[in-house]
């Protein structure tokens, strides 16, 4: 069986086969693990039934993918909630929830036909209504929807499964934003007219997926059960999924030694336990599933901050890293050293002529003094760093900024919670100095501008513009690439973007770290498109032992 769907006709399995076998070699040192989900050669048909166990380290603060990004909002809304497309690893669209598009010259308007037959989970009839009332949803409140969807005029339903996006301005990354952990198509029946935010549908959402929701116990986990009349039969092939809680990476490791967890996305163990954890002979490793993300890390300045608001202050931190070393002590080497949020994934877009931060602890020192914070009694001030209670790569980091740091005089306070406290304390409560996060650019580069956009700085939603920089230049640059038509054009655009950002540092760009999907060697087809575990799972089957 070929484990990767060809939905797709232009895409290639031939280039599939070679992207397999480099990650292959690239992961020979690590046992040689990496095959199941790249290559699958378990039985030749699938095998019904059984409990898919997926680790997850954070507790999701929503079920539902409307108004928060968040990784494990996505894990577990994806399952329950759908989109209008997917997309192969190459990014190209594939038909999901729409089965057709059509695209106006001007890209100002997007005419979709709709799947017939499709049932929500309470059994009411899917259609055009439904997709008009959650794209509103997501431009009003979805953190990069609010920017991606800005210029939003009106969704018409011409017919019960036809459904025409209108945009005031042309939106040439629209269609690679369609996925359903980005753009989630929520039932209008059970959201219209009621305040989003208490709306009882979050809680126990209900969808048009394969797994249809039936508990979550905070702190331990949650359970998603075969939706029987999902629209794509005979799918899902398992009965249940059952996603466990485990914030403890020794703990993670040791459920995927036992066999108690069968997968988990976002590097589920320590970077320092994957040699060994590879070497298990029923232990696989993906590194597919996280194209559409494009994921990176970054310091993050608060401008409300007296010290952080002064540029030669944020320019003397960056200064005081030594990010090559930072890779080395924090990540063991596994990923790349970046200075821009457009990584490698957009290679087209990524400027390298952007203003870089050489380590040079005598400069940062100087930055300082001429800033008009002089040493006294060897300190200058102190700062809180605030890392991303995830993958352990975040703490070491945060310990190693608290080294840097000390050397030029700037005491910092490295602050521990658990992930719904974070999010609370940097976008709600605004009481964070150095926030060390984990983003994403997504498919199209104007995936970047949510983080920097002076109109996206809104208190309480999630992984907006968290420093709260108000830049009139780069606003002009992010509003104009994210509407120009002609591909050269906005390929420059996004350069003199990333070269402003650079330069008014309301971020330093830290690494892109390494990707990896654990696996236990009897799941099959988990990984079958860009998004990875933040896909349907429809597919997904076990081999019986």
């Amino acid at each position: 069986m070929d484990p990767i769907p060809l939905l797709n006709p232009s895409f290639d399995p031939d280039r599939r086969k070679t992207l397999a076998a480099a990650m292959a070699t690239a992961f020979a040192g690590l046992g040689g693990a990496l095959g199941a989900q790249a290559a699958t050669t378990g039985p030749a048909s699938i095998e019904r039934g059984g409990v898919l166990t997926v680790l997850q380290r954070n507790e999701p603060p929503a079920l539902v993918a409307v108004a928060n990004a968040s990784g494990p909002t996505k894990l577990v809304s994806s399952k329950i909630i759908e989109g209008l497309l997917t997309y192969d690893f190459d990014l190209k669209p594939i038909p999901h929830l729409a089965t057709a598009w059509r695209v106006s010259a001007d890209r100002r308007e997007y005419t979709f036909e709709l799947r017939k037959g499709v049932k929500w989970h309470d059994g009411k009839d899917f259609g055009s209504a439904d997709v008009a009332h959650s794209i509103r949803l997501v431009a009003e409140l979805h953190p990069t929807g609010r920017v991606n969807f800005k210029s939003l005029v009106e969704v018409r339903t011409p017919s019960p499964l036809t459904a025409v996006v209108v945009f005031s301005e042309p939106n040439p990354g629209f269609l690679s934003r369609l996925a359903g952990a980005e753009t989630p198509i929520v039932p209008r029946h059970l959201y219209e007219g009621s305040d989003y935010a208490t709306n009882p549908a979050n809680q126990r959402p209900v969808g048009t997926g394969p797994f249809v929701f039936k508990e979550w116990v905070k702190g331990s986990h949650l359970v998603l059960d075969r939706n029987p009349a999902y629209w794509d039969a005979p799918k899902p092939y398992l009965d249940r999924i059952v996603i466990k809680l485990v914030p403890d990476f020794a703990a993670g490791s040791a459920a995927f030694e036992a066999g108690s967890v069968d997968i988990g996305y976002n590097n589920p163990v320590a970077f320092g336990d994957l040699d060994r954890i590879a070497k298990l002979p029923h232990i696989g490793l993906e590194t597919h599933g996280y194209e559409i993300a494009g994921d990176w890390t970054t310091l993050m300045f608060n401008f409300e901050n007296p010290y952080l608001k002064d540029l030669r202050v944020r320019q003397a931190i960056a200064h005081a890293i030594d990010r090559k070393a930072l890779l080395n002590v924090a990540w063991y080497g596994k990923g790349r050293v970046i200075d821009t949020p457009i990584g490698p994934g957009l290679e087209k877009y990524r400027a390298r002529d952007v203003a870089t931060y050489a380590f040079d602890v005598r400069k940062a020192e100087k930055l300082l003094d001429d800033a008009g914070f002089p040493r006294k009694n060897g300190v200058r001030f102190t700062l809180n760093i605030d890392p991303l209670p995830s993958v352990d790569g975040f703490r070491n980091t945060a310990q190693f900024l608290r080294q840097a740091l000390a050397r030029i005089g700037i005491t910092a306070q490295v602050r521990t919670q658990d992930f719904g406290s974070y999010i609370k304390r940097v976008y709600t409560d605004r009481q964070f100095d150095l926030a060390y996060a984990w983003l994403i650019t997504g498919p199209d580069p104007s995936g970047i501008q949510s983080y920097y956009w002076s109109k996206n700085f809104k208190k309480g939603i999630p992984f907006s513009n968290a420093s709260s920089i108000q830049d009139a230049a780069l606003d002009k640059l992010f509003e104009q690439g994210a509407v120009e038509p002609d591909e050269n054009r906005r390929i420059e655009l996004y350069k003199q973007a990333q070269r402003r950002i650079a330069e008014q540092l309301p971020s330093l760009e830290i690494v892109a770290f390494d990707l990896y999907t654990v696996y236990n060697r009897r799941v099959h087809d988990a990984v079958v498109d860009a998004s990875g575990l933040e896909s349907t799972l429809a597919g997904a089957w076990l081999e019986k032992a």
